[in-house]
C-alpha cells in the first residue's frame, strides 16, 4: 500500500525515490540502481567469487525492489539495508547451490608503497587472508564482510544477517579471534 507523503521516514534517503520509482518514475528508478547497484556488486562479488553471478544477483536484487516499490512501507527498514539482506540471501542461495566457498577481493591498504617486492607482498598476504576468510564458518564470513567490506552498521549488519546486534558482536569477535589465530600460524610457518 502507497504512502502519503506525511509519513515519510526522514531516516532513509532513498524513500522518495523508491515512492516515485513506484508510481513509475523510471529516472528515480535508474538513479536507485545507480546509488545502490557498486555496493550490491561488491557485496555479491566478495560473497561469490564470480563476476557473472554477482551481476546476477545485482539485477535480481534490484527487479525485487520494483516488485515491492509501489508498496513499500517505510519505518519498517532502510532500502539500503533491505537491498543488502536480499542481495545476501540470494548470495547464499548461490553459495548452497554450488557448495562452494567464497573469495574475497585483494587488501590494497596493506602496501603502502608501488615497488614490485611489496605488490608481491600485498598479493601473497591478500592470499593468506583470503584463504583464512574462506575458511571461517559461514555466519561470521558474513559478519566480517558486511560489518568490514560493506561498512554497515553492526545495526544493519544485523539485520541483514537477522540475528541481534550481540550476537553480530559475537560472530565478529570469534571471527576475528580465528583470523588473528590463522595469521599467526601462517607468520610461524613462513
Amino acid at each position: 500500500m502507497p504512502q502519503s507523503p506525511a509519513d515519510a521516514c526522514v531516516d532513509d534517503p532513498d524513500l522518495a525515490l523508491l515512492r516515485a520509482a513506484g508510481l513509475g518514475d523510471q529516472s528515480a528508478a535508474l538513479q536507485l540502481v545507480r546509488l545502490h547497484a557498486p555496493m550490491l556488486h561488491r557485496l555479491a562479488w566478495r560473497m561469490l567469487g564470480d563476476e557473472h553471478e554477482a551481476q546476477d544477483v545485482v539485477q535480481e536484487t534490484c527487479l525485487r525492489l520494483w516488485r515491492v516499490a509501489a508498496d513499500w512501507r517505510a519505518g519498517e527498514a532502510k532500502i539500503s539495508t533491505w537491498l543488502h539482506t536480499v542481495a545476501m540471501n540470494l548470495s547464499r542461495d548461490r553459495l548452497r547451490r554450488r557448495r562452494e566457498t567464497c573469495q574475497v577481493d585483494s587488501f590494497d591498504w596493506l602496501a603502502s608503497e608501488d615497488s614490485p617486492e611489496h605488490d608481491f607482498e600485498r598479493e601473497r598476504q591478500g592470499e593468506r587472508v583470503r584463504l583464512a576468510l574462506a575458511q571461517l564458518p559461514d555466519r561470521q564470513r558474513e559478519a566480517l564482510i558486511l560489518s568490514h567490506f560493506e561498512g554497515c552498521t553492526q545495526t544493519e549488519a544485523a539485520t541483514v544477517m537477522g540475528v541481534s546486534v550481540e550476537a553480530l558482536e559475537s560472530l565478529l569477535s570469534r571471527a576475528r579471534r580465528s583470523l588473528r589465530q590463522r595469521w599467526l600460524i601462517g607468520e610461524n610457518a613462513s
